[in-house]
């Protein structure tokens, strides 16, 4: 059975969808990961949660420095 298109928009229920975001969350960081371990490649990710929690990754700490602070414009 093939999957089809899943629509996408916003969840309502806030459990659910910090639940949601949380375990996306995590896939995306395992996924940016794995690209740059087998693609050797560097990798910067960036995520703010809609509470405005930062979360980042970064995948070698020589070329990129992480700052304290973010300036909102």
């Amino acid at each position: 059975r093939k999957r089809g298109r899943v629509e996408l928009r916003r969840i309502e229920d806030r459990t659910s969808r910090q639940v949601r975001f949380s375990k996306r969350r995590s896939g995306l960081f395992k996924k940016a990961f794995e690209l740059s371990v087998l693609c050797d490649a560097e990798v910067a990710l960036v995520v703010f949660s809609p509470a405005g929690r930062l979360y980042e990754f970064v995948s070698s700490d020589t070329r990129y420095t992480v700052y304290p602070y973010v300036y909102y414009i």
